[in-house]
């Protein structure tokens, strides 16, 4: 398999959104991904582990190599977030993630990353309504 969604948490459900199709259409069939939902505690050990940050933060992504790669995401914190976007929590999951494997991409933040975002999330709606 080369694609697996995982959590940590202990309660509540995860969200509902085609995170394998979105991983396709970002990454390709053949990129390996792991997707792990976590608290905030594990989210500020790895923040601070592996970018000296001693915060929770809402997403990390981890390329392990060209091809294959590992995706966190604190819903807590994605739901503060969500606020400031003025998004709705699962639509914020499904920016963070496409902003996420857009990094595995190789992609650094600007505005050719902006515009591939927007682009991804304009085809998500899209094949959500269709």
């Amino acid at each position: 398999m080369n694609f697996d969604v995982s959590t940590t948490l202990k309660k509540g459900k995860l969200p509902s959104l085609p995170f394998l199709r979105i991983k396709e259409k970002v990454l390709g069939k053949g990129y390996e991904l792991s997707l792990v939902f976590v608290g905030k505690k594990r989210m500020r050990t790895l923040n601070r582990i592996y970018r000296q940050k001693d915060y929770a933060t809402d997403i990390l992504s981890f390329p392990n190599t060209k091809d294959s790669g590992e995706i966190f995401i604190c819903l807590e914190k994605v739901a503060i977030k969500a606020k400031d976007f003025e998004r709705s929590t699962i639509d914020h999951v499904a920016f963070l993630f496409i902003h996420g494997l857009l990094h595995l991409k190789g992609r650094n933040h600007g505005t050719i990353m902006e515009r591939e975002e927007q682009s991804y999330l304009q085809w998500l709606k899209k094949s959500q309504s269709a």
